[in-house]
This record gives structure tokens, C-alpha cells and sequence, in this order.
């Protein structure tokens, strides 16, 4: 096939500018080969290169004295101790999953795992965070449908356990679904794997499966806004097989108990592409690549689709010649394909051959690390003014029972509140044994094999307040995130981040990314967890409407004990109930305002981080001692939701007395206010554990008792809330399902 003219049709449809391009021509001095274009094309994309974002996240805390690695390298690595690391992060496969959503959520799972393999590390559970349109529209139940199905397959069959998530359905994200997936993998911290091709004269090996011509341009496609157009963009789509990463995982990890791999990289966004030129940039060293090595499935590919082709279920590694037939053995062993297609070079350049002929010839640094940064302006949105201004005088009060029990009713059957059951019931989230707290409570729980450790997890984002105030809502982002993993006993300790934003190009967006960056920055900087690996996912938008501003958050933190994993359920009749942290009068972005009375205005509750570093250090220390016996993060739908959803595990129910408080009735019962737990404690501990929070320099209030079958919520010498626990939860279990089955 003869290569194409480079013209400047061509240069656009691969998204690059003149000026980039013209940068690309002073690199090599000369006019690009069509297949260095394709590569300068994938490489300074958004979704590998960052060019828009990098700038800010330089910004994120990022050390501890528990951080192994940081951002750079596939995946963040921590010390839990015993001799142990996590490896952990979270990545987007939203376009993908938009256009085809089993494969695309499929792939998107098995890209992550590969990441936290590719660095030694046993993949341990998986978590994800899904954002849909209104289960209304039949084509979002599809979406719903397919991207839940995708994970299942995928997940269950290679054989790792989905422990958790959080779905959310908006319709702001009725044209681009967010599908954020997150893995943590267990590894000795002295076999720890880099994407680094050092040695001068290493041999690289191609292992795993065949590359053929899907995915081609997938990156390019990321880092676009969707037109009209988005389904004739299938073909950008990759096929994902799980049967053959478990044996690609298997044969790794044997590879590297054996010592015989020296770097090693998965083949993900831009394919061959990213993982040569990454892996020489690490190391600052060069590649030289015979591409006719390759093995492939689809005849008359050329070295351009070679090179770019996203093919699942691939690896690129850097092996000394002297273990060159010890690792293809063992590939062949797993039954994969495991070829020599060139070596390592010490001059800095990826250079590509196709029979022996030059297709690209490129400074390996100049893709891989200087990509053009952008410092794009930013401009606060005309509207933000209007958007925070709430008047509650214009919103009636809920003050009578009948009122409040229809509105937690209400807030109950919500798709963002209601049941994950549904979707829990798909994913197998016990495999392996080592699950503690499966998917339902604040945090996913998983037992660290050989120690008596467990590691605790949770993803969280309440994008609302992100559109409202985009640096308070990525304060409660992490907060929360890191709420959770406390109110199961475990200390957090680090973040991985998934940042979804719409198109950076327009100061408002930039104006929404800013901001969420430096709130994330400033929470993790007073909950002292660094992050330590994430992904940015750009161009969220259709035909110019964005998403809200989306950064997830995950946080993972150690349980040093297992066995004493808290859950969110009351446990016994007869406990004492108390109520951790300060209820303000604050509706604002809250899920009350939304369901009851379709309002998404105001600014999100007052948040201090370093009173929630107090909490959560106070969480950990009351478990260790034996003192809980339940915590729940109080968060959306205020405190009557937390406490419905305490009662669910066992139906239990409780009595509670908020007293005489000076708000708005609706405001105590369902506002959020942050920095709130609900707790539950045997009688006999409840002066313990109010002399311990009290001298931790945080308000706690006793607020009533465990038992009986009913809901019951007093304030003001009013009862408020009046309802049996198996109505709450047969609303709470049922809603999602009908919500799809609804014609």
C-alpha cells in the first residue's frame, strides 16, 4: 500500500494543529512518514499525553513515607507492611463504552488490570464508578445494561472479584457515560516491575495475542467531543477476551518470579506505540523495532495500523539474551504467542523498520515526555453567580410525617441512592475468598493472604457539587471517599483519581478542572493520603453540552486487624446510636432539593479537611479498640437516609431524638452536612466512646437506641419520620429494577 500525501486534511483528521505539526517537522527536521504522523498522533493526544492537564497535576501531594511509586509509571505502589505493597489505580474507558458498552466497558477492565499485573502485582478486586443518562431513555437501559455485563464478563472471568462501586443517572450524562474502573493488586515489595527498556542490546518481546486492526485511533477518539456521528466510530472500539489475560497474567507473574524480565509495559492506549516509546522515555534509552515480527491476525496491515492498533490482551518486554528461550517457553507454556521483534538501543530513538526498511525514526523523549503542555485560559461561568444563589423562603418546609416519610420514601427510590443489588448480583465479588464486606456497605473490605491484614476501598464523587463549586465538591470527593474507608476501621492512605471534565478548550471547563485539582490537592493534603496514580478524561461532550465536572476519587487504606472490618448495619437491639460531627442548616446541591422539588442550585455544604482527618483518625482508633459496633459516612439524603440504610442489614430498627434544633425540618433530615458519621456502640461503651471523640476535638451527640422493626425520627417534641424498616427496604431494594423494567 502506497503511504497517503501528508496534506493538511490529513494533519487535522489526526488532531494536530499547524502549530503542532509544525513542531513535529522541526523534531525530525524533515516531513513525517505517515506512520511517525499516526505515532506524534496518538502519543500528543490528550488521553496519553496530558498536554492540558499537566500543568495543574503537577499540584497533587504525591509523596509519603509509604509511597513506593507515584504517578509515571502504570500503576502507584504503597507499603502495607509485611513485607507487602499495593499496587493500585483507576482508569476511563468512556467514549468506548458509550458507543459499544460491553466491549467497551470489557476492555476498559482489562486495561486496568494490566496495568496493576504489569507491575508485578496479583490483581486482588476491582471497584468502579458508572454515570448513565436517565434510566427513562431506552438507550441509556441499554447502555446500563451492556456496561454492567461488560464488567461481569470480564471480571468474573478472569477470576478477580468487583467488591464495589457507586452509579450514578443524570442527565447531564445523557451523552457521554462515565465508566471509571479501579484495581489493587497485592506484590512483595522486592519484586516490584518498572516499564522501563534499559540495558543496552536487551531484547524486547512481543507476548500475548495477536494484533489486529481494532482499536486503531482509539486514543485519537478520547480526546474528542462526540458529534453525530459517535456510532460510525465502532471500528475505534477493541475487542476484549478474558480467557486470554488470565493466561497473560499467569504467564507474566511466572516470568517474573522467575527474574527473567527486566521492563515490562502493557499495550493499551496507542498500543505498540506507547508502550515502546514509554518504556525508552523511562529509561532514556531507544528502541529499535522490526515490525514484521509482529504477529498478526489481519492480513495486509501496514506499519502504521501496526504501530497503533489497541488489541487487547498484549505486552511489550525488555529480557536479557541469555533468558530469551526461558521466557518464551513459558509463554509457550500458556499457550501465547512470544516473538523477539528488536532491541534495546542506547542512542534515544524509536526507530521502526518494516522488512528491513525505515517506517519511522523518532526521538523516543520527544513523544513520550515532550508533548506540547498547554496552559489553556480559564474564565468562571457568567451563570455561577445565579447558580449559587439559593432561597429556601421560596421552598416549603417538610414539617409533618406524612410529608418527611414521603420524601425519604422519595430519596430512597433515587438511582443514585437506591440498591446496587441489581447490578452487585452480575459481579463476582467473592472469588478468590479473601472478600470481608462485600459491595453494599461504606467500603469494600479484602483480606491481605499470609497477614492479618485486609485492605479497605471505596470510590466516591458527588458531581452536583462539582458543578456547583468544582473546588468544595472535589474536597468532599476525597473526603468522603476517604469517610468511607475510615467508617470500616482502615486508616486511608492514598488516592488514585479519575477526572472527567468536558472539552479543555473553553475557559469554563478549565475554569471547573483548575478548581477540582486544587481541592483535591488541598484535601489530600490535610488527610495526609497522596495520590499516586490516576487518569484524566477529557472532551466529555456532545455537540457542545459537557458533563458535570466528574473527579473520582478512590482511597485505599490498611486494616491492620481483619477480623475487626466495621460494616455501616446496626448489629444488636439495645444499642446506643450517636451521631458524629455538626448538622448545619445547608441544602444546597443536596439529592433533597433535587428529587423532591427538581432543584440543583446553591453551594455544597461548608467543609473543613483537617476536622476530617481528626474524624477518621478517631474512626480507626475507636474500632481498634473494640468500641463500634457499626459507622456510616452521612452524605446523600442527609441523616434519615443513613440511619434507613443502617437499619437494612439485619432490620433492625432504631429511635431517634434530634431534640430542639433551630433549622428547617427537611434541612436536619436530609441536608448533608459533611464531616457526620452515624455510630452505633453497646451501652455499656457509649461513655468511652463520647470521651474519646470529645477529646479528638469533635462534636458528638447520643441520639437514640437500636430496635424494634420501625424507623422513628423525633425533633422539636414532633415525630417526624414514621415508618417500618421492611417498607423502607423493600422501596430501597426494588427501585433500580423497576427503573429499568419501566416501559
Amino acid at each position: 500500500m502506497k503511504e497517503p500525501l501528508i496534506t493538511e486534511e490529513l494533519i487535522k483528521d489526526h488532531g494536530l494543529t499547524p502549530v503542532e505539526y509544525g513542531r513535529i517537522v522541526s523534531i525530525l527536521g524533515r516531513v513525517p512518514t505517515f506512520t511517525e504522523l499516526g505515532i506524534f498522533s496518538v502519543m500528543w493526544s490528550e488521553h496519553c499525553s496530558y498536554k492540558s492537564s499537566r500543568l495543574h497535576l503537577k499540584k497533587l501531594p504525591t509523596e509519603a513515607p509509604w509511597v513506593i511509586q507515584g504517578p509515571g509509571e502504570n500503576a502507584g505502589v504503597i507499603d502495607i507492611g509485611d513485607g507487602l505493597a499495593a499496587v493500585f489505580k483507576m482508569e476511563s474507558h468512556n467514549h468506548p463504552s458509550y458507543i459499544e458498552p460491553y466491549e467497551g466497558a470489557a476492555t476498559g477492565v482489562g486495561g486496568i488490570l494490566r496495568d496493576i499485573f504489569t507491575m508485578g502485582a496479583r490483581p486482588v478486586a476491582s471497584l468502579n464508578s458508572l454515570r448513565f443518562g436517565p434510566l427513562s431513555d431506552p438507550y441509556h437501559k441499554h447502555l446500563f445494561g451492556g456496561v454492567v455485563s461488560g464488567i461481569a464478563g470480564y471480571g468474573n472471568c478472569i477470576g478477580v472479584p468487583t467488591v464495589g462501586g457507586e452509579i450514578y443517572c443524570h442527565p447531564c450524562y445523557a451523552g457521554n457515560i462515565l465508566v471509571n474502573v479501579f484495581n489493587v493488586g497485592i506484590v512483595k515489595k522486592d519484586r516490584i516491575f518498572y516499564g522501563k527498556a534499559s540495558g543496552d542490546g536487551n531484547l524486547i518481546i512481543y507476548a500475548g495475542s495477536k494484533t489486529g486492526k481494532d482499536g486503531i485511533h482509539g486514543v485519537t477518539m478520547a480526546s474528542e467531543e462526540f458529534t453525530d456521528d459517535a456510532q460510525q466510530k465502532k471500528p475505534n472500539v477493541q475487542i476484549g477476551d478474558p480467557f486470554t489475560e488470565k493466561l497473560l497474567l499467569e504467564a507474566c507473574l511466572e516470568a517474573m518470579d522467575k527474574g527473567l524480565i527486566v521492563g515490562i509495559q502493557d499495550m493499551g492506549g496507542a498500543g505498540l506505540t506507547s508502550s515502546s516509546s514509554e518504556m525508552a522515555g523511562r529509561a532514556e534509552t531507544g528502541v529499535e523495532l522490526e515490525l514484521s515480527l509482529v504477529p498478526l491476525r489481519a492480513e495486509g496491515m501496514i506499519p502504521y495500523e501496526i504501530m497503533l492498533s489497541e488489541s487487547q490482551e498484549r505486552m511489550l518486554l525488555v529480557v536479557e539474551k541469555e533468558n530469551k528461550d526461558a521466557l518464551i517457553d513459558i509463554f509457550k507454556k500458556w499457550d501465547l504467542d512470544a516473538v523477539v521483534i528488536g532491541k534495546v538501543g542506547g542512542d534515544g530513538f524509536l526507530r521502526v523498520n518494516w522488512h528491513g526498511k525505515m517506517a519511522a525514526e523518532i526521538p523516543a523523549t520527544k513523544i513520550s515526555t515532550d508533548a506540547p503542555i498547554y496552559d489553556r485560559p480559564s474564565k468562571r461561568p457568567a451563570n455561577q453567580d445565579a447558580l449559587n444563589t439559593l432561597d429556601l423562603s421560596k421552598i416549603p418546609d417538610t414539617i409533618n410525617s406524612n410529608s418527611c416519610n414521603d420524601a425519604l420514601r422519595k430519596l430512597l427510590s433515587c438511582p443514585s441512592i437506591a440498591s446496587k443489588e441489581l447490578v452487585w448480583q452480575q459481579y463476582d465479588h467473592m472469588v478468590r475468598t479473601d472478600t470481608i464486606v462485600r459491595p453494599g456497605s461504606d467500603a469494600a473490605v479484602v483480606r491481605v493472604k499470609g497477614t492479618k491484614k485486609a485492605l479497605a476501598m471505596s470510590v466516591d464523587c458527588n458531581s452536583r457539587y462539582c458543578w456547583l463549586d468544582p473546588y468544595l465538591g472535589a474536597v468532599h470527593a476525597a473526603c468522603e471517599a476517604a469517610r468511607n474507608v475510615a467508617c470500616s476501621g482502615a486508616r486511608p492512605l492514598a488516592v488514585t483519581d479519575n477526572l472527567n471534565f468536558g472539552n479543555p478548550e473553553k475557559p469554563e471547563v478549565m475554569w471547573q478542572f483548575i478548581g477540582a485539582v486544587e481541592g483535591i490537592s488541598a484535601a489530600c493534603r490535610a488527610l495526609n493520603t497522596p495520590v499516586i496514580s490516576g487518569n484524566v478524561s477529557l472532551y466529555n461532550e456532545t455537540k457542545g453540552e459537557a458533563i458535570f465536572p466528574t473527579p473520582t476519587i478512590a482511597v485505599v487504606g490498611v486494616l491492620e486487624d481483619a477480623d475487626k472490618a466495621l460494616t455501616q448495619w446496626f448489629k444488636s437491639a439495645g444499642d446506643v446510636i450517636m451521631l458524629i460531627g455538626q448538622t448545619r442548616e445547608e441544602l444546597g446541591g443536596s439529592e433533597y432539593l433535587y428529587v423532591c422539588h427538581g432543584i440543583e442550585r446553591g453551594l455544597p455544604p461548608a467543609i473543613d479537611p483537617e476536622k476530617e482527618h481528626l474524624l477518621h483518625k478517631a474512626l480507626v482508633e475507636l474500632n481498634g479498640r473494640g468500641l463500634l459496633r457499626s459507622a456510616h459516612d452521612c452524605s446523600e439524603g442527609g441523616l434519615a437516609v443513613t440511619a434507613a440504610e443502617a437499619t437494612f442489614g439485619a432490620l433492625i430498627g432504631a429511635e431517634i431524638d434530634m431534640g430542639q434544633y433551630s433549622m428547617r425540618t427537611d434541612a436536619l433530615l436530609f441536608g448533608e452536612s459533611a464531616t457526620r458519621v452515624l455510630i452505633s456502640t453497646a451501652s455499656e461503651n457509649a461513655a468511652e466512646v463520647m470521651a474519646a471523640v470529645e477529646a479528638a476535638g469533635l462534636p458528638i451527640t447520643q441520639i437514640g437506641k437500636t430496635g424494634g422493626d420501625v424507623l422513628l425520627i423525633k425533633a422539636k417534641g414532633e415525630t417526624l419520620i414514621d415508618v417500618p424498616v421492611s417498607d423502607l427496604k423493600s422501596i430501597y431494594d426494588t427501585s433500580l429494577e423497576r427503573g429499568l423494567n419501566q416501559k
